[in-house]
């Protein structure tokens, strides 16, 4: 099969930016996905679609339990599929083309439903993207970065370079996706209709498709077997689901990803969705989202080309908890600008750089902490382990979308109120600014405080792996 990969089969050995950057592609399509739906579908759901903030975020919430199964399930078949093509990549191969329908059939909700039926079909489409396209793409896609190599600094660089590509999905949602949907739009007098959503979506589909193929075919998997070199064979067998639990909830630097990873994907969710309706109805212009959210974005993608030279001097831990800190700072910063766009553009780049500097050591980490586990344990838990963090995540988006509508809509908010021009409540106001700067303010410190003080996952995996004779 035609492969772009490295030639070499050594796992230990470095990758050729052939594979660094074919690998982080498939991280460029598949977050677009992630950000189309954080920031705008909640908004198509309200103000195109025209139902209830509240009852849509209950059924997201719900969603979230079947989501996290999801994850498990998937990542229990990683670890059981055996194939030419490996374990993780098949599945990148299999479910983008299903992830682009389902995709384009979650934001064309039918506008002759009745109401009952249109939140069937979100709560159907949605677990239809989320719970099984996503997860099928995303739980293989973070566990290659265990199986293309077994080099610390290779699983650390891998992490930052899909990281910046995932940042540039980002950059293009925010600049081109209310520009397409004006483009597009059936109506000279609002861009919110349901052509412009559906057309946009379709392209951008269109987009991550091709991202997920060059991904498939640039990479190749080397790592073979559980990275404790030298045991017996019959250690090596696949264990059960309920072992490889068990091991990663001992696990205490997994299980302190997982909390990482399920606060800050929180803290995504609510500064997406809290920019969307802040643009709306502070600023008074949807377009502003561009300049709020690439302020984040291009900032993020500038910091990460210089994270891995951190990295190597520092290790991982310090860059990761120093972002979370400028993280605190930036949301912090934003809530006392005022009406100062220059200072809050300003606020938002603090946020990015250490979104930046936390973000590309994230997977990093979680590869370690899963390599961690393995020599303490003997159990090889890398698919269930990234489903684990990736069921985090999910779980932070989740969370974060669905009690950003239940407050929207306990303060008040009524998207009908729009159409007769008529403002929104001052609650509503104060609710989307709460939202926006001071509650992922307070999650941010609460991870920094965790990664300073208790977080000494270099240290203690050095240790193991000088007792089990194996090499940097």
């Amino acid at each position: 099969m035609l492969n772009f990969a490295t030639k070499h089969d050594d796992p230990d050995r470095t990758l050729g930016w052939n594979e660094r950057i074919g690998y982080a592609t498939g991280a460029f399509g598949w977050n677009m996905m992630n950000g189309i739906i954080g920031t705008f579908l909640t908004v198509y759901l309200t103000n195109v679609a025209l139902l209830d903030a509240a009852i849509i975020s209950t059924l997201i919430a719900v969603s979230k339990v079947f989501d996290g199964i999801s994850d498990l399930i998937v990542g229990r078949m990683v670890d059981k599929t055996s194939s030419k093509m490996g374990k993780a990549r098949p599945w990148i191969l299999r479910m983008c083309i299903p992830l682009a329908v389902t995709m384009i059939l979650l934001f064309f909700v039918p506008q002759n439903f009745p109401s009952m039926m249109k939140y069937v079909y979100v709560f159907i489409m949605y677990n239809l993207v989320n719970t099984v396209c996503l997860t099928a793409i995303q739980v293989p896609f973070y566990s290659m970065i265990s199986l293309l190599t077994r080099n610390s600094y290779e699983r650390g660089f891998l992490g930052n370079i899909q990281q910046i590509f995932q940042t540039i999905g980002n950059i293009l949602v925010n600049t081109i996706f209310t520009i397409m949907l004006t483009k597009f739009s059936s109506s000279a007098d609002t861009y919110m209709t349901q052509q412009g959503f559906t057309v946009t979506i379709t392209i951008l589909c269109a987009v991550m498709v091709a991202a997920c193929l060059i991904s498939f075919l640039s990479t190749k998997e080397r790592v073979k077997d559980t990275e404790g070199a030298g045991e017996a064979e019959e250690k090596r067998e696949k264990v059960s689901a309920m072992t490889a639990v068990k091991s990663l909830l001992s696990n205490k630097y997994w299980v302190m990803m997982f909390f990482a990873m399920l606060c800050i994907f929180f803290v995504i969710i609510f500064y997406s969705i809290g920019g969307v309706y802040y643009a709306i109805y502070i600023f008074g212009d949807m377009g502003q989202i561009s300049w709020m959210n690439n302020a984040i974005s291009i900032a993020q993608f500038a910091v990460m080309f210089a994270t891995p030279f951190f990295m190597k001097k520092f290790g991982k831990r310090p860059i990761y908890a120093l972002g979370m800190l400028f993280l605190t700072l930036g949301f912090l910063g934003f809530g006392f600008a005022g009406s100062s766009i220059p200072l809050m553009a300003a606020f938002n780049a603090l946020k990015g750089i250490g979104l930046g500097m936390s973000g590309g050591m994230a997977m990093g980490l979680v590869a370690d902490a899963i390599l961690y586990g393995q020599l303490k344990t003997g159990v090889n838990a890398v698919g269930m382990g990234n489903a684990g963090t990736s069921a985090a995540q999910k779980l932070g988006l989740g969370l974060g979308q669905a009690i950003f509508g239940w407050v929207l809509s306990g303060a008040g908010f009524n998207a009908a109120l729009d159409q007769q021009g008529i403002a929104q409540p001052e609650t509503v106001i104060t609710a989307i600014k709460f939202m926006y700067n001071y509650i992922p303010m307070i999650m941010c410190a609460l991870i920094f405080l965790m990664m300073a003080i208790f977080f000494n996952l270099d240290k203690d995996l050095k240790k193991l792996k000088a007792e089990k004779g194996i090499a940097e």
